[in-house]
Order: C-alpha cells, then sequence, then structure tokens
C-alpha cells in the first residue's frame, strides 16, 4: 500500500461534455492491481481466463471486488468497509444490485475498499496534469506493444507516487455509479487495457460495466481510508 497526500481532482466525461471538481482525503492505495495469486489466497478461487501467479485478477465482477475487500480486511482484523445485504443509513452511500443485494459503504471502517473514481484519477495523476504521466510505451501495456495479452503485474514505469500499472493492462473497478439515469447500477472502470488503443490508456477516460458483469480485461486495486 501506498500513501497518497489529500487533493483536488478534475473528472470529466466526454459524452456529456461535463467536468467537476472533487476534494480528495489523504488514503492508502495498493502498489500494484490484486493479483491472481493475492485473490487466490484470500478466497480460495482463480477465475481468470489468463493464468499466473503474478498476473491481475480478472473475469471478476464489481460485487466480486467488493467480497474480496472484505474477505481480506477480516483476514488482517480490519472493520470492512461494506455491509452487504442490509438496509439502513450510509456515511457514503448505498446502492443495491440483483447479484449482491443492498451495499453500504461504511466510511468510518479501516478495512479495504475500491477506489472511488476520483481518488483513482488522483492517484494515476500524482501531480501531473496531461493525459498520462508518462510516455505511453514505457509506462503501459496496450495493443500497440501488448502483443495480443495481458501481462505480469510491475512490467513497466511507475509513476511519481510509486504506483504500477495506473494506465494499461486491466481496466480497474472503480466505486462510482457511472450515470444512474441513463445506466442504472453500471459502475464507473478507469485505466484502459491490453486490448484497448492508445486513447483509451488516459488518465481523465471512463468506461462502465454492469456490477454483475466478469469481463476479461478488467480487475481491481484497493484502498484503505487510513493513509499508513
Amino acid at each position: 500500500m501506498v500513501a497518497i497526500p489529500a487533493g483536488r481532482v478534475t473528472l470529466s466525461d466526454r459524452r456529456t461534455q461535463r467536468s467537476w471538481s472533487v476534494e480528495v482525503e489523504p488514503y492508502s492505495i495498493s502498489r500494484f492491481p490484486v493479483t491472481q495469486s493475492q485473490y487466490a489466497h484470500v478466497t480460495g478461487q482463480r477465475p481468470s481466463a489468463a493464468h499466473g501467479d503474478r498476473m491481475p485478477v480478472e473475469t471478476v465482477s464489481w460485487w466480486d471486488a467488493v467480497r474480496f475487500c472484505n474477505a481480506l480486511s477480516r483476514s488482517e482484523g480490519l472493520s470492512p468497509a461494506y455491509r452487504i445485504g442490509a438496509d439502513g443509513d450510509a456515511n457514503a452511500g448505498a446502492d443495491g444490485d440483483a447479484d449482491g443485494g443492498s451495499i453500504v459503504w461504511i466510511a468510518s471502517a479501516d478495512g479495504y475498499r475500491l477506489p472511488t473514481e476520483a481518488e483513482w484519477e488522483h492517484a494515476c495523476r500524482a501531480g501531473t496534469t496531461g493525459p498520462r504521466y508518462g510516455e505511453l510505451d514505457e509506462i503501459a501495456w496496450y495493443r500497440g506493444n501488448s502483443e495480443g495479452r495481458m501481462h505480469e503485474v510491475g512490467g513497466k514505469r511507475p509513476n511519481a507516487f510509486g504506483l504500477y500499472d495506473m494506465l494499461g493492462n486491466m481496466w480497474d473497478w472503480c466505486w462510482d455509479v457511472y450515470d444512474a439515469e441513463v445506466y442504472g447500477a453500471y459502475r464507473v472502470l478507469r485505466g484502459g487495457g491490453w486490448f484497448d488503443e492508445h486513447w483509451s490508456c488516459r488518465a481523465s477516460v471512463r468506461r462502465r460495466s454492469h456490477p454483475s458483469f466478469r469481463p476479461d480485461d478488467v480487475g481491481f486495486r484497493v484502498v484503505r481510508s487510513v493513509s499508513l
């Protein structure tokens, strides 16, 4: 886990031509996407289509990622960040879905969770203001250099925060709903993947997927609200 300082990030959406600023409190985020060995150690499962201990876990739904966060928290004696299948007030937001029932994010918990979209972009940019934090071929696996496959984590240069694979290789699930009025429960994906063209591997690009879908180019990384 890497400590990320507080800051402000401006998010944007090309479809709606809308932009909005978000204040981000200090937090910690995993240096790498969750790997297949880590996922197997916590859950006992290996769902990925392409196999390798140091490969990012993929073919996991948003709900799978949420459950992993809670399981990892419990394994380390931390308070789970999500209450699943419960009604009630939420400090930071609640949502529901046929795959997992209702979910409440407990903002006071010290356990692991998915990054918000703003936290993800703040961590990705690492103080930069351009579309990427470096030359694309040096920092990311994408269609132009991936040879049509996923790669092990950490194979490209990290950003200034020391985070690897923020762009390319695998899209990351985020906590946020993409656009509830238009797409319902669909959640935000960030980062671009190994099969994507260069224009998808930019700090500001947003993609969406239903929280119950398990795409083979989507994984996740974890966050803790407590900055370590």
